[in-house]
């Protein structure tokens, strides 16, 4: 199984992926270019920011990618 599959098939389980998740869970490093491959491949997929703090108690943002719409199997 792809780097890809493993995102797609967590966002179509789950509903959200987050860098964290994709690293902890898939060893995926850079799950923005994941992401950007998806797209290309015509997966409707959203982002939108979470905040937070971080260990040290400063102020941190990060990426949740959401899967509006997968590519219709049909359209390949």
């Amino acid at each position: 199984m792809t780097q890809c599959e493993r995102v797609l098939r967590h966002l179509k389980e789950c509903g959200e992926i987050s860098q964290l998740t994709a690293l902890e869970q898939y060893g995926i490093m850079r799950l923005s270019s994941r992401i950007a491959d998806l797209k290309r491949d015509g997966h409707i997929i959203s982002v939108s920011f979470k905040s937070g703090k971080n260990r040290y108690g400063e102020r941190t943002q990060w990426a949740v990618y959401r899967l509006e719409r997968a590519r219709d199997a049909r359209e390949q």
